[in-house]
């Protein structure tokens, strides 16, 4: 029988990178896909050097001809983990740019539509299939200036909870991973475009906002669960975050 294999999306850094790293560990091919070649190819060396299997592929998971090509140079898939993402801006409604609304909405909703139609044959017929979409809080509780990001958010948290409707039969599980703070290289410094100063802020006071390894633990765990067992939703937040807008400072 061959090796399980899981596909993982953004797999170039943060979340996406410390996942690929766990399933690797874990016995799992896994397949990075993401749009950095440099970086992607470099996970997986790193990963095929620790004695792994591991593949690279450069993908840009909005684009639904390079989609589909990848899925059909796949032998097979056994779980996807629907990870590429990303915030832009924190500008209100009245003043946001549609642009980064539609940049947010293609990569959130329409890229994990696009990875998830592409791969579902695919994972239906290894008789075991597992999707993971990875959603944040940000799905579940608007804020002020996260706008764009909560929609797209929701709209991820839709796709999951739709999915498992239609799904239910079919030897698939569908799993939602919704993290809170989590402090990764890039993801606060994306958001505001560049200025690290303000990203670091976001995180100022906060002993110890989330890891991409703690997240990617709870992706392993949800998904290395015996084939009955569906984790619905995963909400993940550092013991400092008591809600989306509840955080405990240290001064």
């Amino acid at each position: 029988m061959s090796t399980r294999t899981a596909v993982i999306t953004g797999a170039s850094s943060g979340i996406g990178a410390a996942t690929a790293r766990r399933l690797a560990a874990a016995g799992f091919r896994v397949v990075l896909a993401a749009r950095r070649k440099d970086r992607v190819e470099a996970l997986a060396a790193e990963l095929t050097e620790a004695g792994h299997e591991a593949e690279a592929y450069v993908l840009d998971v909005t684009d639904r001809a390079a989609v589909e090509s990848f899925a059909a140079g796949l032998d097979r898939c056994d779980v996807l983990v629907n990870n590429a993402g990303g915030a832009i801006g924190t500008e209100t409604v009245a003043t946001a740019d549609p642009a980064d609304w539609r940049a947010m909405y293609e990569v959130n909703v329409v890229g994990v539509l696009q990875v998830t139609q592409a791969l579902l044959p695919a994972l239906t017929a290894s008789g075991d299939g597992t999707i993971v979409v990875l959603s944040s809080t940000a799905g579940h509780v608007a804020y002020e200036g996260g706008g764009g990001y909560v929609a797209a958010k929701h709209g991820a948290h839709a796709i999951a909870a739709t999915l498992r409707l239609e799904l239910c039969g079919e030897p698939v599980r569908v799993i939602e991973i919704a993290p809170g703070m989590v402090r990764t290289d890039e993801f606060a410094v994306n958001r505001y475009r560049g200025d690290e100063a303000r990203a670091a802020a976001v995180y100022e006071g906060v002993a110890e906002p989330l890891t991409a390894d703690d997240v990617a633990d709870t992706v392993e765990w949800a998904v290395t669960r015996p084939s009955h067992v569906n984790i619905d939703m995963m909400v993940i937040r550092p013991r400092a975050q008591a809600a989306q807008h509840k955080v405990h400072r240290e001064r």
